[in-house]
């Protein structure tokens, strides 16, 4: 009989435990999934929670030796077992290392279902968790309601007395408050039902997934990308109706709210005959892949789910693929490309957004080093675990500074936010900028001044 060492994380004996502590219902991973994995060890050194701590409990192979013990009704679903789960940042660059093939990201949001069903969090814990993913994210209008008095706060003053005050420290807040996504002035949900037509000849029709938080803090991303993909012969619809991908509540383990987010969405984007659905969000893409592991295969939305599946792009491959024909001024400007970890290591995608940067006239690509390590910022993970996230942000803004560019280009709005809040931290100075931002830039009139600094 096996447990966890709080101490050393180390599986050592423990008493026995009832089989029923172990993992039920229709989220239970299966049998053969965990036998996948054959214990080599060389997920290890790939595992960011690993190489900060050496705990082989903090590592991809000791988390889903944990499960096994678990599911055996071995091991307690309690405080330790949750601990090392919620301390996974699910970035999946295991996945990537892995010789067998063990899809350890399916394997952890499930355990994370198990504790969401099967575990009794603090208070404060349940009603925060409660009130982000069953009564927040789900519902557009009160993410706007929310991003309006976020967005008093960042610019009425407030925000500059609560840091001078020392409330945001006294309270703890500090570092999380660094992290706080900025709220744009105009929201995108006005563009939701919008066509935007092709300019010249329409090579192909597609789908905008907006997404949730990045409708109030990266509406000009989602702008920047309509323009690039317009420009480049393709008409844009933005469907109304479409909600949050479902990918915060999945991570968490809140399946049921991801369930029922999927399902609506797979009805608006199924109702009309997209050519593609183009999201510039990895971490949400990642999800919208694969919405057909949160249904059982006799379930209608399965089948809908791998429909939907064949047309879902992130919008670094699908311009990859489809090719750029607009013009575009040179910029001269140096960068370096951060991979997000939901687009190289979900996705697998890694050289359409290096070849997107490459293709803009003037501009020195320079790779960074571990360019494909987590950033931090996971998801909540930059909320939840604040300190382990910005350790790994050290890490990656000392490898950004490094290569000596002007400007980070990453294809993910959470590393965006992250990244630029590594910048001013660390006082880099380097700017921080979306794949389709930095297309869209070489496409706009941009005085011959401001090319150097984009």
């Amino acid at each position: 009989m096996s447990h966890v060492s709080p101490a050393t994380g180390a599986l050592e004996s423990a008493s026995p435990v009832h089989r029923e502590s172990g993992f039920h219902g229709p989220d239970r991973p299966k049998d053969v999934d965990y036998l996948h994995c054959i214990h080599c060890g060389l997920c290890l050194n790939q595992c960011p929670t690993y190489r900060l701590w050496g705990l082989e409990a903090d590592s991809p192979r000791g988390r889903i030796r944990q499960m096994v013990l678990v599911d055996e009704g071995r091991l307690p679903l309690g405080d330790s077992f949750v601990r090392h789960i919620d301390q996974c940042l699910d970035c999946r660059a295991c996945e990537t290392a892995c010789p067998a093939g063990v899809e350890y990201g399916k394997l952890v949001e499930a355990a994370r279902a198990q504790i969401e069903q099967n575990y009794r969090r603090p208070f404060s814990s349940r009603i925060a968790r409660s009130l982000v993913y069953r009564h927040l994210l789900p519902y557009p209008r009160r993410i706007a309601a929310v991003a309006r008095l976020v967005r008093l706060y960042q610019n009425s003053g407030l925000k500059t007395a609560a840091r001078q005050s020392g409330l945001l420290r006294l309270f703890g807040l500090a570092d999380r408050e660094k992290l706080m996504p900025p709220v744009e002035q105009v929201f995108f949900f006005s563009r939701l039902g919008q066509t935007f037509p092709a300019q010249g000849q329409r090579r192909a029709r597609v789908a905008l997934f907006a997404g949730c938080i990045s409708q109030v803090s990266f509406a000009a991303l989602h702008e920047a990308t309509i323009r690039v993909l317009t420009a480049n012969g393709c008409e844009v619809v933005v469907p109304e109706g479409q909600l949050c991908c479902g990918a915060l509540a999945a991570h968490a383990g809140v399946r049921d709210i991801a369930r029922q987010l999927a399902r609506a969405n797979l009805d608006v984007f199924l109702r009309e005959g997209f050519d593609a659905v183009i999201t510039n969000a990895a971490g949400c893409g990642s999800t919208l892949k694969e919405y057909d592991q949160l249904f059982s295969a006799d379930d209608p939305a399965h089948r809908k789910a791998l429909e939907f599946r064949r047309k879902m792009r992130d919008a670094t491959e699908f311009l990859d693929s489809l090719g750029l024909t607009a013009p575009m001024r040179e910029l001269r400007v140096h960068v370096t490309y951060q991979d997000s970890c939901h687009l190289a290591h979900g996705q697998k995608i890694r050289e359409a957004p290096r070849r997107l940067i490459r293709a803009v006239p003037g501009v020195e690509l320079t790779e960074m080093r571990l360019s494909d390590n987590c950033c931090g910022s996971a998801g909540v993970y930059n909320v939840t675990q604040t300190q382990t996230s910005l350790e790994l942000l050290a890490e990656k803004m000392q490898c950004a500074a490094e290569t000596g560019a002007e400007a980070i280009v990453t294809a993910n709005p959470g590393c965006l936010l992250q990244m630029r809040a590594g910048s001013e931290i660390h006082k880099t100075g380097q700017q921080v900028l979306h794949v389709m931002e930095l297309l869209d830039r070489a496409l706009r009139d941009v005085p011959a001044s401001a090319t150097s600094r984009l």
